[in-house]
């Protein structure tokens, strides 16, 4: 295949297709950004979100019952073999994209192959449920051994795949760092971000065990100003962080706000001085925290895997899951106003480098890579 023919790609999340969680809106990112160089077809679960205007060319919806994994999961996994087979016959795309290490679709696409090249694509929490379910072990590990290629964001998530699979596919790694679309992004430093005490603090995302979010919670009553969070998100840890936050005597001090699509997030950006990062464990890439690097906000993160690697000196580190340790550190950046500046100057830097437009190049080159050694 020639460098410039328009790939047919066959992909998709058995999720709903909406604007509902990070890899959705990556995807919409990245393939509405390949389209010179890609025709994509994205498999999906109903409902569809009307509203959302997404950047697959097509759109096709599984009917299969969807099932967790435990006992219903193999019966959910052959029914979408299925449709997926029946799919591929018609539709006879180059390459099939596998989202996710450990979904149900990137399983069947594995299975319902037949010759057609499979680029799988690691997105963090498939990592992360192999490393905490046997099942998802397995999930995971057939879906690396029947892929030509894996592609994994950083090299921490890359590694932590092999250490999962024995390091015996490690000759199908590649890179492909994320990526937003910068154009869009604000891009400036508001005035409002240089002079304030106590500080506005912004944390966003999935509220799970693993982003840690009671961390930054527990830090607030830590500090020596009373700082001020709004943590936007959802997830199975929303009550018990606000019965923290109660607990604490912090109702005035954290307030709580549902999950927000990605514009309505980027458009709050510029009400806060600084975000806070605080996943404890395993990070796929940290894409939110160079959003808010972007529009020119301060960042405090955990030092865990491959953070350091994606913000560097252009963020704030302090020790994961240490609540003392993220006060100190929210006191420092409050005192000091050349420090918030700097930052947010480094962190524009820093994001300029993460466009979408470099990780839709580099996906296409590892792509037609794939196709070729399949070939």
């Amino acid at each position: 295949m020639s460098a410039t023919a328009r790939l047919r790609i066959t992909t998709g999340i058995d999720l709903p297709l909406a604007p509902s969680c990070g890899s959705m809106i990556f995807c919409s990112d990245l393939y509405r950004e390949m389209a010179d160089r890609a025709r994509t077809t994205f498999l999906a679960l109903p409902p569809a979100d009307p509203a959302w205007q997404h950047g697959f060319e097509e759109t096709v919806f599984a009917t299969a019952a969807k099932a967790p994994y435990g006992p219903g999961f193999a019966a959910y996994v052959d029914a979408l073999t299925g449709e997926v087979r029946r799919h591929l016959d018609r539709a006879r795309p180059d390459v099939i994209h596998a989202q996710h290490l450990g979904f149900g679709l990137s399983l069947a696409f594995v299975r319902a192959a037949q010759g057609t090249p499979v680029v799988a694509i690691a997105h963090g929490t498939d990592v992360i449920a192999a490393d905490a379910d046997p099942l998802a072990r397995d999930v995971l590990t057939e879906i690396v051994a029947g892929a030509t290629t894996v592609v994994a964001p950083n090299h921490a998530l890359a590694e932590r795949i092999g250490d999962l699979t024995g390091h015996r596919y490690r000759d199908k790694m590649a890179l492909v760092p994320w990526g937003i679309p910068l154009a869009r992004a604000a891009r400036t430093v508001p005035a409002t971000h240089t002079d304030t005490r106590p500080l506005r603090l912004l944390h966003a995302g999935r509220l799970d065990a693993n982003k840690s979010t009671r961390t930054a919670v527990e830090a607030m009553a830590l500090t020596d100003h009373r700082h001020e969070l709004t943590v936007i998100g959802s997830g199975p840890e929303q009550d018990a962080l606000q019965q923290q936050a109660r607990d604490l005597g912090l109702t005035g001090r954290v307030r709580f706000e549902p999950f927000a699509p990605r514009d309505a997030l980027w458009q709050r950006f510029a009400d806060f001085d600084a975000f806070v990062f605080t996943t404890s464990g395993l990070e796929a890439f940290g894409l939110v925290a160079i959003e808010a690097q972007a529009h020119a906000l301060p960042v405090i993160y955990s030092d865990v895997a491959g953070m350091t690697r994606t913000l560097g000196a252009a963020g704030l580190p302090y020790t994961p899951g240490d609540a003392a340790d993220l006060a100190q550190v929210i006191d420092k950046l409050a005192a000091d106003r050349t420090l918030r500046a700097e930052l947010s100057t480094a962190g524009l830097a820093n994001g300029s480098c993460y466009g979408i437009v470099h990780s839709a190049h580099r996906l296409d080159q590892v792509t037609r890579d794939a196709i070729g050694a399949a070939a």
